[in-house]
This record gives structure tokens, C-alpha cells and sequence, in this order.
């Protein structure tokens, strides 16, 4: 396209054709090989105010935060909160949300609580972070346990948690009761241990009336690996309004009473490995 008058002579004629051409959806460049315009000043004075079409933009790698960070923005976060959530700068989020309306302002007390609350928050994770790690850390120490080492801890177990004779009261049985499923299975491991058979061996849930006794009858037989029918008559706890419970919810499930038949010779020898142990530990320091 020739321009008579001058190379650029009629502005406002080529304004037009420029205009129109970048509506039809041309790029800058097809543009100036189209009007042969080969200066970019005079390039951006006739294509001033009008957006380049959808396909010359290029994804930026921000696109996804500024989204965010608009969408966070509607919620009523203020800066720094953005800033946190997203690590993105301040002057950053300034000029993706600038068009968007000012959150409230919230009460000074509110927002301290707010900012205690988060810190908090951090700091019980960080907290959780080393337990679970401390945990593993000492669980990983344990190593393979020998048949010594579970006949010994089985002792102790047992007459921790364990029913123990009375002189005021002959009961020389074995009856075992806790509401731990691993004190549980250790406690099995060690009548297995003794050679104590599976025949012998009998079981009874006890739990709070108003706890979920079917699915706490269920949950033992599949730990001890027998059928709930199996189970023994089911001891339940009578309810005291005026006693606030705290061992609710599903992760109550009351306790596990196994009970040795014949066990009354097994019980003295009970009784005489722990007092055998007493003697050997306070030897130590004699």
C-alpha cells in the first residue's frame, strides 16, 4: 500500500485499516507487512487501546497464582495473608487485585486472635512433626524381640494389668483385661509363648451401656480372630447422668477380657517369675 502525500501522511485512514485489521485478528507483525509500517512508534499510535487477539497471548507461568490470588482476595484476605498462602510478592498481588473491591476491615481484636490462632496452628504441627518422628525413631530401636524378652515383658504385663490373688480372697486365675488392642496382641503372643491353646482360651468385651456394643463385640473377635458369636455374654456399664463421659465416639470400644481356662497352676507360676524378677532387679543396684 502506497501513502502519496508522505510516507504516513493520512494517519487517521491508516488508524482505521489498523484497527480493523487487528479486530479481524492479526498479530502486530502481520500488521506491519500488511501497511508496510515499518516504524514502532507509529505502529503503537494506531493500534493504542486495542488488545492483541486471544492467540498471540503466551500462558504465563503467574496466571494460576494471580487467579488465585484474585479468588482469595474476593473471600476478603488481605495482603499479607496472601502472601503467606501463596509466597507470591506484595507488590505482585497490588497490581493482580487492584481492580477488585477493599475487604472490610475487621476488628483489630479479630485479627490478633487470627494471627495467634495460625501461629498456633503451625507451632501443634510442628510439635506433631517431632512426636511422630521421636516415635519412629524409638520404635526402630526395639529391634527383633527374642522369646526371652517376650516372656519377660509378658510377665510384667500381666501383673500390671493382669487379676492377682488376695490372701483375703483365693483366686488363683488368669484374667487379663485392657482396652489397648496392642496390649492385646502381645498378651496373646505370650500365652502362645507358654503354650497356652487357642481351646483354652476365652473372651468377654465389658463397655459402657450407651457405646456402640455391636460394632465393639465385632471389632474384637476380628482382632482375637475369632466369630462375635464366640464372644462371651457382654458385661455393659450402667449409665450415671451425673457422670460426664469423655471415652466416646468410634474410637471407644470398651475392654477385652480374655480369661485362661485351668489356669490356676499358670497363675502361680505367674506370680513366682515376678517375684523371681523383683529379686533380680533390685540386685542389681544391692
Amino acid at each position: 500500500m502506497a501513502h502519496p502525500s508522505g510516507k504516513y501522511a493520512n494517519f487517521e485512514t491508516l488508524r482505521e485499516e489498523a484497527v480493523t485489521l487487528r479486530r479481524a485478528g492479526l498479530s502486530r507483525r502481520q500488521i506491519r507487512d500488511r501497511l508496510r509500517i515499518h516504524n514502532n512508534d507509529i505502529l503503537n499510535r494506531l493500534l493504542q487501546g486495542e488488545p492483541p487477539p486471544d492467540w498471540t497471548r503466551r500462558p504465563r507461568a503467574k496466571d494460576d497464582l494471580r487467579a488465585r490470588a484474585r479468588e482469595l482476595r474476593l473471600q476478603g484476605w488481605t495482603y499479607d495473608r496472601i502472601q503467606v498462602e501463596l509466597g507470591c510478592s506484595k507488590s505482585s498481588i497490588s497490581l493482580w487485585v487492584r481492580d477488585l473491591p477493599k475487604p472490610e476491615r475487621r476488628d483489630p481484636t479479630e485479627q490478633a486472635k487470627l494471627a495467634v490462632r495460625k501461629r498456633w496452628d503451625h507451632e501443634l504441627a510442628v510439635r506433631d512433626e517431632q512426636r511422630q518422628q521421636t516415635k519412629a525413631a524409638a520404635a526402630s530401636e526395639i529391634g527383633a524381640m527374642t522369646d526371652r524378652e517376650l516372656f519377660m515383658a509378658g510377665v510384667a504385663l500381666y501383673w500390671a494389668e493382669g487379676t492377682k490373688d488376695k490372701p483375703y480372697a483365693r483366686r488363683e486365675n488368669v484374667i487379663f483385661v485392657n482396652s489397648d488392642p496392642g496390649v492385646i496382641r502381645v498378651y496373646l503372643e505370650w500365652l502362645d509363648l507358654l503354650d497356652v491353646t487357642p481351646d483354652r482360651l476365652r473372651f468377654r468385651v465389658m463397655i459402657h451401656e450407651t457405646a456402640d456394643v455391636a460394632a465393639a463385640e465385632q471389632y474384637w473377635s476380628a482382632l482375637v480372630g475369632i466369630d462375635a458369636s464366640a464372644l462371651q455374654l457382654t458385661t455393659l456399664k450402667k449409665h450415671n447422668p451425673r457422670t460426664v463421659r469423655k471415652n466416646i465416639g468410634d474410637s471407644y470400644r470398651g475392654c477385652l477380657v480374655v480369661r485362661v481356662l485351668k489356669g490356676a497352676d499358670l497363675y502361680r507360676r505367674i506370680e513366682g517369675w515376678w517375684s523371681g524378677m523383683v529379686v533380680e532387679a533390685t540386685r542389681r543396684t544391692a
